[in-house]
């Protein structure tokens, strides 16, 4: 694990509807196109998150499946937005329905994701949260060629009761 842990950390807020938010910021000295490709290639996004089979593009819908989970399970996933190399949007509906907006910027020669995802309840956002933070974690080691995070355990115990999360695997 990096030094950086608290700017690698999402922050979680409550809206003014009662709903949370879950946003990560994360940036890299990298081109933009090479982000997204990492996001949306077959063959990236296998190496770090999982596989998605279906139409690609906005309406697009298909299975998506998170390989590096303990039981990978297919969940049904619907692209609401798509417009390279910027936005997507995801809606998925899993043991919970899940909207994900992902959101590329530049700024000098650095690309920044805002990763964002809204919660009807705070039912499981510390699961959630650490989840997505090992998720994103993967991600940047797939754009920076950093080794992967440590195995989930010691991520758990070093990142999870941070969101208020146990530290039991």
């Amino acid at each position: 694990m990096t030094e950086d842990l608290d700017t690698r950390r999402g922050e979680i807020a409550e809206r003014a509807d009662g709903t949370r938010r879950l946003r990560f910021r994360r940036s890299w000295p990298d081109p933009i196109e090479d982000v997204w490709a990492a996001l949306t290639e077959p063959e990236r996004l296998a190496r770090w998150i999982g596989t998605y089979d279906g139409d690609r593009g906005p309406g697009g819908t298909g299975v998506f499946t998170m390989t590096f989970e303990d039981e990978p399970v297919g969940e049904r996933m619907t692209i609401l937005e798509c417009d390279p190399p910027r936005r997507l949007v995801l809606d998925w509906a899993g043991e919970e329905y899940w909207r994900v907006e992902l959101d590329l910027s530049t700024d000098g020669d650095r690309t920044t994701l805002l990763f964002t995802q809204d919660f009807r309840t705070e039912h499981g956002i510390p699961d959630v949260a650490t989840g997505w933070h090992w998720y994103l974690d993967k991600l940047e080691a797939e754009v920076s060629g950093r080794p992967q995070p440590a195995d989930w355990d010691a991520f758990l115990a070093e990142v999870g009761p941070g969101y208020g999360g146990t530290a039991a695997g």
